[in-house]
Order: structure tokens, then sequence, then C-alpha cells
């Protein structure tokens, strides 16, 4: 029988916002986390040093959280299908690797992006 030593645990938003960019990069069809704001009607592609930026955390209640994703999607890909994968991956990496119960994962597609195929040299 498990004994669950008293106390509570508490994890920052941040950290949140960091395992749902990793995950929302992992994802098919995203090419990168983009700011929520679109500056003279463009999306600004976020580094992955600032991934964090493309993620919005709010409490839904004491128990849950809404998370709102801000992402450039790959152009020519089936933008529902990767908004619903995107949302499925982002509530299970937050269920299960940081036991948060998950309210609801808005995704809002802030730019298309054609990738260049790599050259030859």
């Amino acid at each position: 029988m498990a004994h669950e030593p008293p106390g509570t645990v508490t994890i920052s938003n941040d950290v949140l916002k960091d395992i749902a960019g990793y995950v929302a990069l992992e994802c098919y069809g995203v090419v990168g986390m983009a700011s929520p704001t679109l500056r003279d009607g463009v999306a600004q592609l976020l580094s992955r040093e600032k991934l964090r930026k493309g993620v919005m955390i709010s409490n839904s209640d004491e128990r849950s959280v809404l998370v709102d994703l801000y992402v450039v999607i790959e152009h020519g890909t089936n933008l529902t299908q990767v908004s619903r994968n995107l949302s499925d991956r982002v509530r299970y990496a937050l269920t299960h690797d940081a036991d948060v119960q998950v309210a609801d994962v808005r995704v809002h597609v802030q730019g298309l992006k054609v990738r260049r195929p790599a050259e030859n040299a």
C-alpha cells in the first residue's frame, strides 16, 4: 500500500507553458510557436528560448487550467487535424506529466509557413 506524504505540490504556470511549448513543437504540421499578438497583421515566429510566450495558461477553477496555444502551421497540412492532434497531445502531456487537470486547450493558428526543401549541395 502506497503512503502519500502530507502536503501539496505546486507547479508554476511557466513550467506548464514550457511543457506545452515543447510538446507543440513535436507535433506534425506545427512549424513553431507565435506571439499572441499580430504585429502589422503578421505572426512572429518565436525562437526555442521564447516558447512560453506562445502559450497562455489560466486557471479555470481551483482544480483545472485553460491552455491557449498560438502556433504557426505548415502550409498544405489539414489545419483542423493538426489543431486537434496538438490539443490532444498537450492535454495528455499536462495531465500525465504534471498531473494537472485541463479544462480546455484552444489552438489559435496565427499563420502558415511554407517549408523550403533542403538544398542538395
